[in-house]
């Protein structure tokens, strides 16, 4: 059965038992594919990456809205009317 590898690094289980922050470190701040088996169990995700991704999330969220509103009418405010 063939998989779909999300990411450009692979480690083995043994691998991260043997020194997980090696592991961690070869995925240069992106995540790492962790594999048992030469099937992907689970993707290490550092927290530099994760946040990179939650960004990501965040601006398709808003690009969404902005999408959605883009076309409603504007009002016309002045900063003493605020």
């Amino acid at each position: 059965m063939t998989h779909q590898i999300l990411t450009e690094t692979a480690a083995s289980i043994s691998e991260l038992k043997a020194n997980p922050m090696k592991v961690v470190a070869s995925g240069k701040g992106m995540p790492v594919v962790v594999l048992n088996r030469n099937e992907p169990a689970f993707y290490c995700v550092p927290a530099t990456a994760y946040a990179a991704l939650m960004d990501l999330v965040d601006d398709a969220e808003l690009l969404k809205l902005v999408q959605k509103r883009q076309h409603e009418p504007s009002i016309k405010v002045t900063l003493d009317a605020l």
